[in-house]
């Protein structure tokens, strides 16, 4: 590489880039090394050089002579301009440039899974023991004990709260674990920091997932990274505290997040025998956690069938508020169809598809998943929704899934469509207040006989053929 030095006179110890890059999350720095700069040499100058010879510097290239050394400009002066200028100051100047191969890949999104608390935690470790792919994992807790017996990166275990509970666990109080989560915000920054995406995943009615994961979304959604909590409620059997407290953690997580995901465990129940032993059922809470995470996040890193921009998914998801999940999974014939219509009836569905503003489903299936199974799984899913709905999808093959086809849906923006028929609703009632000016008539009520107009986009051109069951 050839290197260039200006025959202009410049002082020994002129300011020199190393050029050393740094890569510190998405953002390339180039770090400048400054050698002192005694005040009678004022200003320095720039120093240029043209040689064919290897841009490397080593000792070699000086002169015998100490003060040749010192003032490169005789040497110019001589003709020999074979050397390469340096710093005799400096004992070791070094380049050092990452590999490009090594550095972050600017044309991917980077996703990070966020497991808090016990529940949390285990979720993480489901996902990471079924080979889950293109995004990193974190577990955050106040239990030491608990991490230990993790399958994270040790790095990516995160004790929070460290001067509060001392590694103890929060005993069940959201409001330690909160406190927790608040005392080591700096360190979750860092946690997060890098990221386009986060997942916060938990189990809510306990005190670290239920008390912390809102501060934990709040920090990610607070550095404009696109936040999904995704998180449980407990079984009835657990009793009716963390059954309170669940709902108290989900309203704070709500406000914290782009998107949130509840998943009832109770619904669970329906989609098991009963002579199912309770870990099984506890198992299963985390196995739907980590479909929904791996639903939304492999149509994003994994290439496949049918790839999925970032921006495409962040403009469904970002700000959407409260969101549904259905999963489904079928074989045979019609393993496609079947699978479709097994997630939009999903018991995880508390209302219909119908009304969502933003659909996200992924169809996985093993090699032999054609583009017409594809075809017809989108028929049953593209009849139900709202034709003015924003719907992107993506089609995964994983070898494991041989004669199998599985589905997981997300709807989202039932927020912003509550919003929009807000505004509706107080048009309308400003529009006839305008014309019953003096007639002193109150809205008819449905026990009346009265009747609401349903929006255009709300209509339905006759039954579909796919009913909800």
């Amino acid at each position: 590489m050839a290197t260039c030095t200006s025959p202009y006179f410049t002082p020994s110890d002129t300011r020199s880039p190393v050029g050393v890059l740094t890569a510190i999350g998405t953002r390339v720095q180039e770090r400048y090394t400054f050698s002192h700069i005694p005040q009678k040499y004022g200003p320095s100058f720039p120093v240029f050089k043209c040689s064919a010879n290897s841009h490397s510097v080593n000792n070699k290239s000086q002169s015998k002579d100490p003060f040749l050394n010192l003032h490169p400009e005789i040497s110019l002066l001589r003709g020999e301009t074979n050397s390469t200028t340096i710093n005799p100051r400096q004992e070791n100047v070094t380049e050092s440039i990452r590999d490009s191969s090594v550095s972050n890949n600017y044309n991917e999104a980077k996703i990070k899974v966020v497991g808090v608390g016990g529940g949390g935690s285990n979720a993480v470790n489901r996902m990471i023991e079924s080979s889950m792919k293109g995004v990193e994992f974190w577990i955050l807790n106040t239990d030491v004990q608990a991490m230990k017996m993790s399958p994270v990166d040790p790095e990516q275990r995160l004790q929070i709260g460290q001067e509060l509970t001392r590694g103890l666990g929060a005993g069940g109080n959201p409001d330690i674990g909160m406190n927790a989560a608040k005392e080591s915000r700096e360190a979750i920054e860092n946690a997060v920091y890098g990221a386009d995406m986060v997942f916060v995943t938990a189990g809510m009615g306990g005190g670290t997932g239920t008390g912390a994961a809102p501060v934990i979304a709040g920090v990610a959604k607070s550095m404009g990274i696109l936040t999904v909590g995704i998180v449980t409620t407990p079984f009835s059997f657990e009793g009716r505290r963390r059954a309170v407290q669940a709902q108290e953690g989900i309203a704070a997580l709500r406000e914290n997040v782009d998107t949130l995901i509840v998943i009832p465990n109770d619904k669970l129940l329906t989609a098991v025998s009963p002579s199912t032993p309770v870990t099984e059922a506890f198992n299963l809470a985390d196995d739907i956690l980590r479909q929904g995470v791996r639903g939304i996040s492999d149509i994003i890193t994994i290439p496949g069938l049918v790839n999925v921009d970032f921006a495409d998914v962040r403009a469904i998801m970002a700000d959407a508020g409260s969101s549904l999940m259905g999963i489904g999974t079928a074989t045979g014939k019609t393993r496609a169809r079947d699978a479709a219509l097994n997630a939009i009836q999903s018991p995880l569905l508390d209302i219909g598809i119908e009304r969502a503003t933003g659909i996200v489903w992924n169809i996985t299936g093993g090699s032999d998943l054609t583009l017409f199974e594809v075809n017809a799984a989108a028929e049953v899913i593209y009849d139900l929704v709202d034709p003015t709905a924003n719907l992107i999808f993506g089609a995964v093959v994983d070898p494991s899934l041989s004669g199998q086809v599985s589905i997981t849906l997300i709807a989202t923006g039932f927020k912003r469509q509550e919003e929009n028929d807000g505004r509706t609703l107080q048009a309308n009632q400003m529009g006839q207040g305008d014309t019953n000016v003096g007639l002193n008539r109150r809205p008819s009520s449905f026990l009346e006989g009265g009747s609401v107009e349903i929006p255009e986009f709300l209509r339905k051109k006759g039954r579909s053929r796919y009913p909800r069951a």
